[in-house]
This record gives C-alpha cells, sequence and structure tokens, in this order.
C-alpha cells in the first residue's frame, strides 16, 4: 500500500511539472520592493485600438511581483553602453542612476530604426525580473521591445530571449510572441524566470510617439551566485 501512494505522488508531481517534490526554504518568496515613479499624466488611455498584439491598459495597479528572498537591483550605478557612440540626448549613465521620474534630462535618446542599450552586471548572476521605463510622459507605445540576456558581450553565443513583442520581425531579431503595452510610470515588468547571466541587452525601435528611442531607467532584479 506505502509503494502504491509512494508511486501515485510521483506521478502527481511530474505531470504537474515540478522539478522536485519538495521546496526548500532558499526559495522562499517575498514581494520585489519596486519604487514607481511619480505619475507623469493621468487616466488611461482613450480610443484603444482592437489589436491583438497590444496589451488592454488598466486603471488597476500592478500585482507585486513574487521572488526569491534577498533579490535586489543589480543594475543600479552599472556601466551601460549603446548602438551608438553618442546619444542623441543625455548620456548612457542615466539608464541604471535610480532615476525614474520624467523630466526632459532624465532619460538617454537614441536615434531612428532599432538601437540598444546593454547593462554589464560585472558577473553572471540569477535573474528574476528586468523593469524597462522608457519616456513615459504620455501614454504611447514603444515599437520592438526585445530583451535578451547573455554571457557574451558581444551577443553572439549563449543568447536567451526574454521579451520579444516584434510581432512582424521587422528588427529582424525573431517573430515575438509577447504583447505591445502602452507606457506608463511603472514600466514594464518582466519576468524572466531566474535566467542566468551577465549582461542584459534592451532593444527597440520608436514609438507611437516618437521615431527616436528613448530610456528612463532599467533594473534587473537578481540573486548573485
Amino acid at each position: 500500500m506505502k509503494k502504491l501512494t509512494l508511486s501515485i505522488a510521483v506521478a502527481l508531481v511530474a505531470s504537474l511539472g515540478f522539478s522536485s517534490v519538495f521546496k526548500t526554504s532558499a526559495e522562499e518568496l517575498e514581494k520585489l520592493d519596486i519604487k514607481l515613479p511619480i505619475p507623469a499624466f493621468m487616466g488611461t488611455p482613450t480610443d484603444v485600438p482592437d489589436d491583438e498584439h497590444l496589451e488592454k491598459p488598466s486603471d488597476k495597479p500592478r500585482p507585486a511581483f513574487m521572488a526569491p528572498k534577498g533579490c535586489k537591483n543589480l543594475a543600479f550605478k552599472k556601466k551601460v553602453t549603446g548602438s551608438v557612440e553618442t546619444p542623441n540626448n543625455g548620456t548612457y549613465d542615466l539608464v541604471t542612476d535610480g532615476n525614474k521620474e520624467f523630466s526632459d534630462d532624465s532619460y538617454v535618446e537614441l536615434p531612428r530604426s532599432t538601437q540598444w542599450v546593454q547593462i554589464d552586471l560585472e558577473e553572471s548572476v540569477k535573474i528574476y525580473a528586468i523593469l524597462v521605463w522608457h519616456a513615459h510622459n504620455t501614454p504611447h507605445i514603444y515599437r520592438d521591445l526585445i530583451v535578451q540576456v547573455s554571457d557574451d558581450p558581444e551577443f553572439k553565443e549563449g543568447v536567451k530571449t526574454v521579451y520579444n513583442n516584434d510581432y512582424d520581425n521587422t528588427s529582424l531579431l525573431g517573430v515575438g510572441k509577447d504583447l505591445e503595452y502602452y507606457e506608463s510610470h511603472e514600466g514594464r515588468l518582466i519576468d524572466s524566470k531566474g535566467v542566468e547571466a551577465r549582461y542584459v541587452r534592451l532593444y527597440s525601435r520608436g514609438s507611437t510617439y516618437s521615431s527616436m528611442n528613448r530610456y528612463t531607467e532599467v533594473e534587473v532584479w537578481g540573486l548573485t551566485k
């Protein structure tokens, strides 16, 4: 009888897709302590198009994100590089300086077409959430948001995509299945599920507000090994 019960338990665990039967205390979860900037506009967008690729805006706060206890923003003050040597406006260090508030001097602006910013976390870490704030002064939609991670600074080997809403592959990095969304003071939170990497690269291809690419802040929440 005991053998039969054990067999049923093992089969149940396997069917649910768990990697192990027991959870350890090291996997204890807690809410990420995300500090949001002051909203630069009030209300939600009107006349939202009926688009299967667009997430419908909500006037409700984003639910708390649960991650392993001890997670912190590992991107703070880390080195940032980009697809162009000299941005149109601002400097790359603004991406990880901790200032998420919208103002004309709080973001870095890159030229038209597909551009990227890249953060060096200085070591390979476990990444559970990535947050990005573009210019959130109006409820516009950023195009081709693609977020990749790798241990290779050139992103030629070991590249993993954790978010991609380029549904028509205009940036030529693969067809994305994630949804476009309206930019707000909440930024975009990406569940990266504990992926391990040293570098985080974020692509974009302008927005419904401007053909330029603006980044106010990026946070990378994770644990060092």
